[in-house]
Formats: structure tokens, sequence, C-alpha cells
């Protein structure tokens, strides 16, 4: 099972399922009941998955097949990282949740660094995160060039022009990559 820029729970049930035993509404009940488990809320559970390539037999349980990718997530999330993300002040799901804004901004992986440290400074001086991905998200549009006012007044918790920190999820599935970019930002002003 291999997969890359997947943005919803959806999508990443269509493409694990694709080549599977089980169907998509399967891992998403799996994901449910595992993940839940773990202590993770429906809102974070694309924290838990990173793109890649996987192996499973092709009749392994939605059970087994979250489990086994839920160790990607603890391998990646050891002792180290976990102690930067709170000196950040933020959960390893937090980081996941900004560094899918980070994602969704700008395809450029050597400007995700600096993106990130621009969101960790109006993070750090209780401004609007005001991130149009997030707002995107929000109206369940990613088509959308450019932002109009209206758009401005959705009402939701992901509208990050409206309420204040992080949204209470990721918005996609994000690379390892992108998350060392926000624990590794560079500081700066911005």
């Amino acid at each position: 099972v291999t997969f890359n820029n997947v943005r919803t729970m959806e999508q990443l049930a269509q493409r694990v399922a694709k080549n599977m035993k089980f169907d998509e509404k399967d891992f998403l009940q799996a994901c449910d009941t595992v993940l839940t488990r773990e202590g993770f809320a429906p809102e974070e559970f694309s924290a838990a998955f990173f793109p890649d390539s996987y192996e499973f037999y092709w009749n392994s349980t939605p059970q087994s097949v979250v489990e086994k990718m839920l160790k990607y997530y603890r391998k990646y999330w050891d002792d180290e990282k976990v102690k930067k993300a709170r000196s950040m002040g933020l959960t390893p799901v937090q980081v996941s949740t900004l560094a899918s804004i980070v994602e969704e901004e700008t395809n450029k992986i050597d400007e995700r660094p600096k993106v990130a440290r621009l969101y960790l400074n109006r993070l750090d001086k209780g401004m609007k995160l005001q991130a149009d991905p997030t707002l995107k998200f929000a109206m369940n549009d990613f088509t959308i060039r450019r932002m109009l006012n209206e758009y401005l007044k959705t009402e939701s918790p992901y509208n990050t022009y409206k309420y204040d920190g992080l949204p209470p999820g990721p918005i996609r599935i994000v690379d390892k990559k992108t998350l060392d970019a926000v624990l590794n930002a560079p500081m700066h002003d911005y």
C-alpha cells in the first residue's frame, strides 16, 4: 500500500482498501476503534499516519493494518522529538496540525521551515494564524484560489481567521519532512 498527497481520512481509506480484502468503511471503523483507544480524538486521526509505502498481506484485518501503521507513528515520535515538541509548547498532534497547514501553504520543501516559523511566531504572540488552508478545509473546498471577505465568516473551529490558536486537528496527512520542518524551524521575526 502506497499513498501520498492525502487530505482526508476518507481518501486514505480509499487508498488503503484498494489493495486489501476489507473495504473503506472497515478501515475507518478500525481507525475509530484503534486510534480512539490510543488517545486520538476523531479530528486528530490523520496525525497517526504518514505518506509512505507499507507492506501487508492482502487479507490482513483492518485493525492490524491500523496498528502496524501506528507503529511508524510511534517510531517517528521518539522521546527526543516529543521532548522537542514539548519545548515548543506543542504536542505531537499539534506539530502534525501545524505541519499540515505548512504543507498546504507551500509545495516548496525548502520554504516549509520558514513558513513553519512564521506560524510559530504567530502562536507565540497569541495572534490568529489566519491561514488560508484552514479556511479551505473548513469550507471543504480546496479549489479556492482567492479568499474573499465572505469566506472569513465561515463558522468552523478550523477557521483560523475567526479563532485563536491551532485548529482541532490536521487538515491533511503530512510528510515526515514537514514535521521535521516544524520541529527545526529556523528563528526569524516574520
